[in-house]
């Protein structure tokens, strides 16, 4: 997820999430006292949540993103969807059936799955929604998690077509898929939002369907009942979900709030039903045991440009990643109980002896500030550089990432003797100018699409959407390629492996650490589920 970027509703928002411009009153509704209800018991359920900012797009190969796809999660709904104990279990379909190689599936959708309009939910629509998602005109950095479907990798790229795309519609009610290989992840991959149906006959009265309440037709637990745009937006339950008797919430109020302070003073006044925890109060919150504390896949990191002086040098790159000091960032800095990352695959995955693919595979570049002066000098005398060309970290506005990148700046300083600039920009002219490359040094984040490690991994093969560092390794390709195509899950892990340690040898990014949910939450709210991989989950949210 895929993916970059922020994860909403959870503790790393404030890491995550680009600022925007709001007041502490935006997105807020009044609030039932009670009085004019005739009964208790008529009182709608309403919850108070907040998004950060506005959401990248509610059109689902597109919101890419963690300010989108909470909140798509719960307008929408894939085949699978990842349930309570955050394993994919059945949503839109209601079974399905797999050949004996273990690469065709056969989906059975539900009779009574609805659109919010009413229309039937058909096996068109995910053909349509599929193919849409695969072709290069979509422009979807999702794009590359449909490449396990036969042809789907050649018509994103160009090389096939659509017609090539192995997903059929068999009756109106039946799905068809064929993987290029056996994957046990896959249907974990298919419960990501990029892979949600659209109605065709909608999206093509109306191709920009998605981009106000009035026009938004969802098959999910809400549908989305208001949006102002930079303020706030609503859900209400969906009358025409399958499976609306057990959604329990009436309405979910999203403000857009990008200050982690405010948010946390808005929780206080009871405006939200949950909330960050501010750094410079997490201590405090930790020992009086207000703040929640769960897993989450995904790594805070930077990318190095090595089309860009002077992060062209292996050893220079090296450098800059032995001279950071993770244990003092989230130690002192972002002080919410993450784990400094010495690698980029995340803890919580386990290879087939059951041992964790983190601590099997070790600290790949950890502190080393004698090192690091060491491999700096040797960097620059094979450049020809008596000074290092002028460099500057950029990041998205923040202001955790601004306190990072301070820090950062300070240790580049005192442990290299290296003057680094700063600069900051919003997070769509950022996202947009890292893609193409116009950043020597900036600050990224990964949240994993589906619980495998070779969703952190196929990120830095050439030409992936998501590697944006401009480096290219030959060998690095191959090893995620096999490990790909690899039934024997003990050889993948070997390949995959292999291909961790070969990318924090050639060092085109540094890792600052692994992320994870830290949450305060209204006592009266039970019910929301945070996946450790996946996203925000409300069908089974309820508040008192």
């Amino acid at each position: 997820m895929k993916k970059f970027l922020s994860m909403l509703m959870t503790a790393l928002m404030i890491f995550v999430l680009a600022a925007c411009t709001a007041d502490k009153d935006a997105g807020t509704e009044p609030k039932d006292d009670g009085k004019e209800q005739a009964a208790e018991g008529n009182k709608e359920k309403i919850l108070y949540l907040n998004n950060g900012q506005e959401p990248t797009s509610f059109d689902p190969p597109i919101g890419f993103d963690s300010v989108s796809w909470n909140a798509l999660n719960n307008l929408m709904e894939g085949l699978t969807r990842l349930g309570e104990n955050h394993e994919p279990e059945a949503a839109t379909a209601e079974r399905w059936d797999v050949s004996e190689d273990g690469k065709v599936y056969t989906f059975h959708i539900r009779e009574n799955a609805k659109w919010s309009n009413g229309d039937d939910v058909t096996a068109n629509d995910f053909v349509f929604a599929w193919k849409r998602l695969l072709d290069p005109a979509t422009g979807s950095p999702a794009a590359f998690l449909g490449y396990l479907i036969e042809g789907g990798e050649a018509f994103n790229t160009g090389k096939g077509t659509a017609d090539d795309v192995k997903v059929k519609a068999v009756d109106a009610k039946t799905l068809e898929v064929t993987l290029t290989s056996p994957q046990a992840y896959f249907l974990s991959v298919i419960a990501n939002p990029a892979f949600f149906p659209i109605n065709e006959k909608i999206a093509k009265e109306n191709p920009e369907w998605f981009a106000e309440a009035e026009s938004f037709v969802g098959n999910g637990p809400f549908n989305l009942s208001e949006w102002e745009h930079d303020s706030h937006f609503v859900m209400e339950k969906n009358k025409n979900y399958w499976d609306a008797e057990n959604v329990k919430l009436d309405k979910i109020h999203w403000a857009m709030i990008d200050d982690p302070n405010t948010e946390y003073q808005m929780f206080q006044t009871g405006e939200l039903d949950t909330s960050d925890v501010p750094a410079e109060l997490s201590e405090q919150l930790f020992k009086e045991g207000k703040a929640k504390v769960e897993d989450q896949a995904g790594t805070y990191f930077y990318r190095f440009n090595v089309t860009k002086e002077p992060f062209q040098n292996k050893n220079i790159r090296k450098a800059f990643a032995l001279a950071v000091d993770q244990q003092q960032i989230v130690d002192f800095v972002t002080k919410n109980k993450e784990k400094p990352a010495y690698g980029f695959v995340s803890y919580g995955f386990t290879d087939p002896s059951g041992k964790d693919f983190r601590e099997t595979n070790g600290d790949l570049l950890k502190t080393n500030v004698e090192e690091a002066k060491a491999l700096l000098k040797k960097g620059m005398e094979e450049e020809g550089y008596d000074k290092l060309p002028e460099i500057t970290l950029t990041y998205s506005t923040s202001p955790v990432h601004q306190k990072i990148a301070e820090t950062l700046q300070q240790m580049f300083k005192e442990n290299l003797g290296v003057d680094v600039k700063l600069a900051n920009m919003e997070w769509n002219v950022f996202s947009e100018e890292q893609k193409a490359l116009k950043f020597q040094l900036s600050r990224s984040s990964f949240l994993a699409d589906y619980a495998d490690p070779i969703n952190f991994l196929e990120n830095f093969q050439t030409g992936h959407a998501m590697n944006r560092t401009g480096w290219s390794n030959a060998k690095y390709d191959q090893l995620i390629k096999d490990a790909k195509n690899e039934a024997d899950e003990t050889k993948r892990f070997e390949l995959m492996y292999e291909a961790e340690k070969l990318l924090f040898e050639e060092a085109p990014i540094f890792s600052v650490h692994f992320y994870n949910h830290v949450q305060l939450q209204n006592p009266d709210v039970t019910g929301i589920v945070r996946h450790p991989v996946g996203y925000l989950e409300l069908k089974w949210a309820d508040k008192k």
